[in-house]
């Protein structure tokens, strides 16, 4: 039988939130190698505080928003390699950097790390993630540092209220209203936003619990929300 293939938004805040995230990832490796028999994983890395750090610095010395974008990338591609390392992958190959050779690799593997591919601009690992999920017409999760959607931001207003389920249109409505900038910080970019929508792919946003990430795995009730037609 057919593996499916699920994409993975693995948030940098969740590898490298200031110092790398051991306990975490260690409990992620077990998680996806305990599915990997059902499912090829492709699993997009973001940048975290370390290139939340270099974008600041380019900032403070007003260098455009292009450069910040570049290292941006760069630290994506740092941390997928150091995730292939973690799952002791053989390095021989490196990290994908096209759409070209992340479909040969899935052929011959159930799992592949990659930051972000091509340089476009205005976009995180969130929109990269999206991307491949419409190419392989596959399901996509987002993994971040809050359990899902609310509609306010739960770290700064006590009275945020969790959004469980919600339509493209009305997710796409509550992107739209942030403004783009490199190494943001939002559940999901605003270019990953209208890729969802455009293709109608299912899409799922949870949390650091790593519990709700086997559950949904295994199709079990989770902590988290789903954005649907």
């Amino acid at each position: 039988m057919k593996k499916e293939v699920i994409v993975i938004s693995l948030g940098g805040s969740q590898i490298i939130p200031e110092g790398i995230n051991e306990k975490y990832i260690k409990d992620f490796k077990k998680i996806i190698l305990k599915n990997k028999n059902k499912y090829k994983f492709i699993i997009v890395c973001g940048g975290g505080s370390i290139a939340r750090k270099y974008i600041e610095a380019l900032k403070n010395q007003k260098l455009n928003t292009k450069l910040q974008s570049y290292i941006g990338i760069a630290c994506t591609r740092t941390n997928a390699r150091f995730m292939s390392y973690f799952f002791n992958m053989d390095p021989t190959n490196g990290i994908p950097h096209t759409t070209q050779t992340l479909e040969k690799d899935i052929k011959k593997q159930d799992l592949i790390f990659c930051g972000a591919l091509e340089y476009k601009p205005n976009q995180t690992s969130d929109s990269t993630s999206a991307q491949i999920a419409k190419h392989f017409n596959a399901s996509f999760i987002n993994i971040t540092n809050v359990k899902g959607l609310y509609d306010k931001n739960p770290k700064e207003h006590k009275d945020a209220k969790f959004i469980p389920e919600i339509s493209f249109e009305e997710f796409d409505k509550i992107a739209s209203k942030i403004a783009f900038s490199p190494g943001q910080h939002f559940v999901l970019d605003q270019k990953a936003s209208k890729i969802i929508k455009q293709n109608k792919i299912k899409t799922h946003i949870i949390g650091e619990d790593i519990n709700q990430l086997d559950n949904l795995l295994q199709k079990k009730k989770f902590i988290g929300t789903t954005i649907s037609g």
